[in-house]
């Protein structure tokens, strides 16, 4: 008897991320965002000098085969603060996902499973969204005093509403299925039926609405070091570093021009991400893929 071929089974998760990856929009942005990361965690290994490290002498060199990105006013290379500034914009991005997730999806849930709490939490979620992002970020930190706890916590106030709109009106419309009435028939408790029922619906929105978040975190705490209300002045960030350079623009004009590529990619790398996956988790999006 001929020997039958068994075909491997191919997982659900390794379709997604095949059919994900088909998308030449989504591989690029994974590709950018994967070298960023991988700078950022080797930052010390990669940097060839350190991106504190003063020498007068070498002060607004351009860029060359000894300083890639050139030099600063105070002769710092620019290539290695570049690489160090990107740890903490993607640690402050993830930071902020993280908080503004549990802040948002917490109050979401909250109002859109109990109507007594509807009101009030979706009053707070509209007069925090009526101020701009930015304004009262910038009002928060100022309040608070600049520093990167600080920052953290400002951006994620600032973007918990949003996660908190999205989560209230899926699980408005989660809450009346049938399979939620069933459970509140077997008498399965509230929490259970939450967290098993509701909540694991809502991964999908909630991871999409999470990449935007990182890229929206990112570009609000450059803007932020920028205004000078981020950390301190002697970490490198990219928002610093713009504003460092600004009155050397005509004459040097790396050091703008790198951190501002460096910010355009990144947060041009999660859009993408984030659009992918959007398509691919939304029924009606991806019936016309």
């Amino acid at each position: 008897m001929a020997d039958i071929a068994i075909k491997p089974v191919e997982s659900e998760g390794s379709k997604f991320a095949r059919r994900l990856l088909k998308r030449k929009t989504v591989a690029f942005g994974l590709l950018i965002l994967t070298i960023f990361v991988l700078l950022a965690a080797f930052a010390p290994v990669v940097a060839p000098y350190s991106p504190s490290k003063l020498s007068i002498v070498n002060r607004l060199k351009p860029p060359s085969e000894i300083f890639f990105f050139g030099t600063d006013e105070f002769g710092r290379d620019v290539f290695s603060r570049t690489i160090f500034a990107g740890r903490l914009s993607l640690l402050v991005g993830a930071a902020v996902v993280a908080l503004s997730a549990l802040i948002g999806v917490t109050l979401g849930l909250l109002a859109g499973f109990f109507q007594k709490l509807d009101t009030p939490i979706a009053r707070l979620i509209d007069a925090m969204m009526a101020f701009p992002d930015i304004l009262l970020a910038i009002a928060l930190v100022a309040a608070l005093g600049p520093s990167l706890t600080t920052v953290i916590i400002a951006l994620s106030i600032v973007y918990a509403p949003r996660l908190a709109r999205i989560v209230r009106a899926s699980t408005l419309v989660i809450r009346e299925l049938p399979y939620v009435e069933a459970a509140r028939a077997l008498g399965i408790s509230t929490f259970h039926i939450m967290t098993r029922h509701v909540l694991r619906n809502l991964l999908s929105p909630i991871l999409v609405q999470g990449t935007f978040l990182f890229a929206s975190a990112m570009l609000a705490e450059a803007g932020l070091s920028f205004l000078g209300l981020g950390v301190s002045p002697e970490i490198p960030t990219w928002g610093t570093m713009i504003a460092a350079g600004r009155q050397y623009i005509g004459q040097a004009d790396w050091m703008t021009l790198f951190p501002g590529v460096a910010i355009i990619l990144s947060v041009l790398s999660l859009q993408m991400v984030g659009d992918g996956l959007r398509d691919m988790l939304d029924p009606r999006l991806r019936k016309d893929l």
